[in-house]
């Protein structure tokens, strides 16, 4: 039912004029599901307050309730225990267009200046229909998915589950859809591996600052929410005071905000802002956090004001992204951050100062080098970064990701893909754990895809060879990996040729003198 009612309504925003890519019929879809959603957010609080003996004030005034001006209904046959659309009071046409730009965006929006503050359902309310416009063009089009989007039930945590699992896939096949989508989408399994390495705790601050589409929160609260002792106070926490987002793009924000929403945060700590606007010099440890994790976009380009608000310049927006997670990072925080492999050998300036710092501020325990084709569309290889803020790097360990087959949209990466990795730091983090997370005493395992390297003595390396400056190449080289027979020369080749030849004569002389 619900997988077919999103194809439905995909279907009727193809027809309609106004959305023309996966990224409209996402954008416009949200909108449409966020009402849907408050609606029943509204009747269950209502609900509650009956039971209570309370009057629920209803957060939307009566005219801009889903069920006055969307789905406004009717006793079917006079039975009451049937409803159906009154069509006498169902706006259709240009009138629901007009009502919709014109009167119910506009009282929406207005809820961002209302709010008592940021971290109310209010406050989303008013951010994302400042930033979201309605693009379906014909009433028609509008009535017929506001009509599909009313079967959905959102009622039931398993109704929840579903609907997010079903939000996901949109999410991933507009990344697969190719021209700006993609940068919303990291692959779930890698996303899953990254969390269980740095294994986020109840009481600690998860963040990310280029949230895109909020995969990297919605798992973490998928994780924690999974393992933690199921008490009011937790709830509490881990509803308001445990993930935090910062997002630029106003599509990637509504998404993240409905994403998160549908993972069962009733309220987002997602703000939209520039998070490279933020001078750095100016984080202070209240804006600190425990865990972050991130997939930063790759390339951009940030103006030169912008490159201001960073001790290390660069044009590079990963770098730039990079610098701001390590500063965020309180005294033992944790990271996992997926970045471009170029970071690791790039010579220019700004690379070598930054690896310099993350090498001399934290301790960069794991490389974990994915293979091409992990990202779909996006054409670059990848490394994920694990630090800890604190101690220096002494010794790294890294893991070659080998699937052993062509990634691709048909071969996506897997969570069996990535259980090798996150067993072997499951056992290494047990080594350590009465050793502190202390490289020169707990090393990673050794295999064909897996190795430690001694950061000083690769600085003394670079410096005996007679590099004018130490460059902390950190390059993926496995010296691990088997080595193949050289190839031969041709006249090795022939050589053989002639001698199986001579071979083959004698044998063949021999079987004729038998006959």
């Amino acid at each position: 039912m619900f997988e077919q009612t999103f194809k439905n309504i995909d279907s009727v925003l193809h027809k309609d004029a106004g959305a023309d890519s996966e990224l409209d019929y996402i954008g416009q879809t949200s909108w449409v599901m966020f009402l849907r959603y408050l609606d029943e957010l509204e009747k269950d609080k209502a609900d509650e307050a009956e039971l209570q003996g309370l009057e629920y004030q209803y957060i939307l005034d009566e005219p801009y309730r889903w069920s006055t001006w969307a789905m406004p209904k009717r006793l079917k046959n006079g039975s009451v225990s049937e409803v159906e659309l009154d069509h006498h009071k169902a706006m259709t046409g240009p009138d629901l267009i007009e009502f919709v730009d014109h009167k119910l965006f506009p009282h929406l929006a207005a809820f961002k200046h209302s709010a008592d503050h940021a971290q109310t359902i209010e406050y989303k309310i008013g951010e994302i229909f400042s930033e979201l416009k309605n693009k379906i063009q014909t009433g028609y089009s509008l009535r017929d998915i506001l009509e599909l989007a009313d079967e959905l039930p959102f009622r039931s945590t398993k109704d929840k589950h579903e609907l997010s699992h079903l939000y996901e896939t949109k999410i991933k096949n507009m990344g697969n859809a190719g021209r700006n989508g993609g940068q919303y989408y990291t692959p779930r399994p890698l996303i899953r591996a990254m969390i269980a390495v740095i294994d986020p705790q109840m009481g600690e601050k998860v963040y990310d600052g280029a949230a895109g589409s909020c995969g990297f929160l919605c798992e973490a609260y998928e994780y924690m929410a999974e393992r933690m002792e199921k008490t009011t106070a937790n709830l509490k926490t881990i509803q308001e005071k445990t993930f935090y987002g910062k997002e630029k793009k106003n599509l990637a924000y509504v998404i993240g905000i409905m994403n998160m929403i549908l993972h069962g945060i009733e309220a987002p700590n997602i703000i939209h802002t520039n998070t490279l606007g933020e001078n750095i010099r100016d984080i202070q440890e209240k804006d600190r956090y425990h865990v972050i994790l991130a997939n930063p976009p790759f390339g951009g380009g940030e103006h030169k004001e912008v490159q201001q608000n960073f001790p290390i310049k660069t044009g590079e927006t990963a770098f730039l992204f990079l610098q701001h997670f390590i500063k965020s990072l309180k005294a033992g925080g944790r990271a996992a951050i997926v970045i471009k492999n170029t970071f690791l050998s790039n010579t220019d300036n700004a690379s070598v100062s930054l690896r310099k710092h993350l090498l001399d501020t934290c301790n960069l325990h794991t490389v974990l080098d994915m293979p091409s084709g992990t990202f779909l569309g996006a054409g670059v290889k990848t490394v994920v970064l694990f630090f800890q803020k604190g101690e220096a790097t002494k010794k790294t360990w890294y893991y070659q990701l080998n699937p052993g087959r062509n990634m691709g949209k048909t071969n996506p990466l897997n969570d069996k893909d990535m259980a090798e990795f996150v067993e072997l730091q499951a056992s290494r983090a047990s080594a350590s754990e009465n050793k502190g997370w202390c490289p020169e005493l707990v090393e990673g395992p050794e295999t064909e895809q897996s190795w430690n390297v001694s950061v000083s003595e690769l600085r003394r390396s670079e410096l005996v060879e007679g590099v004018e400056d130490d460059t902390c190449d950190l390059s993926v080289k496995n010296p691990n990996t088997p080595e193949e027979a050289p190839l031969r020369s041709p006249q090795d080749i022939l050589a053989e040729m002639e001698t199986l030849d001579k071979e083959t004569a004698i044998i063949l002389a021999k079987v004729k003198s038998l006959l």
